[in-house]
Parts: structure tokens; sequence; C-alpha cells
């Protein structure tokens, strides 16, 4: 057997090294989320803006903002809402 002597320093080292290994091994293995699929509910989308669901609604209507109907509800895609950057559209208003 070997009989090294592990000072403090090398036992916090040797610690870090493992923690770092640990972080990278399970950031590897999770999976980003798929958000080119993801939909949002007419609330989800006020909250985002920062408008009551009324305003999407009429957004909606108009046509400015593009949403699919499931059953009695509308979503909006994600795509819809977010540019290339991940910035949040804005709704243009037309007076």
């Amino acid at each position: 057997m070997n009989n090294t002597v592990l000072s403090t320093r090398n036992i916090d080292l040797l610690v870090a090294d493992i923690a770092n290994e640990v972080v990278k091994k399970i950031n590897s293995q999770q999976t980003k989320e798929d958000l080119s699929k993801k939909r949002y509910s007419i609330k989800e989308v006020a909250e985002l803006y920062g408008v009551i669901p009324l305003t999407v609604r009429n957004q909606i209507k108009k046509g400015n903002l593009k949403a699919e109907k499931f059953g009695h509800k509308y979503y909006v895609q994600h795509s819809e809402l977010f540019d290339s950057n991940g910035e949040v559209k804005s709704i243009k208003y037309k007076r």
C-alpha cells in the first residue's frame, strides 16, 4: 500500500477536483428543454408582456399575435413570443 501523507491542502484540492468532476457530469447529462414546441396560455402571455389577458386576446383577434386553439383555450407558440436572442417581442399598439 502507498503510505503517502496527505496534508489538509492536498485533501482540499482533491475534494475540489472531485466536486468539479461531479458538476461537469451532472451538467452533461441534463438536457436543455426544447422550447420550440412550448406553448403559452393567454394568462402566461399576459404576465410576460405585463398586460391584462384581454389585451392578448384582442391582439390574437386582430391577427398581430398568432395562436392555436385547443378546445376552448388559445395557446401561443414560444417562437411567436421570443426572438432568436431569447428576448420577449413587444406587442405594438396601433391607435
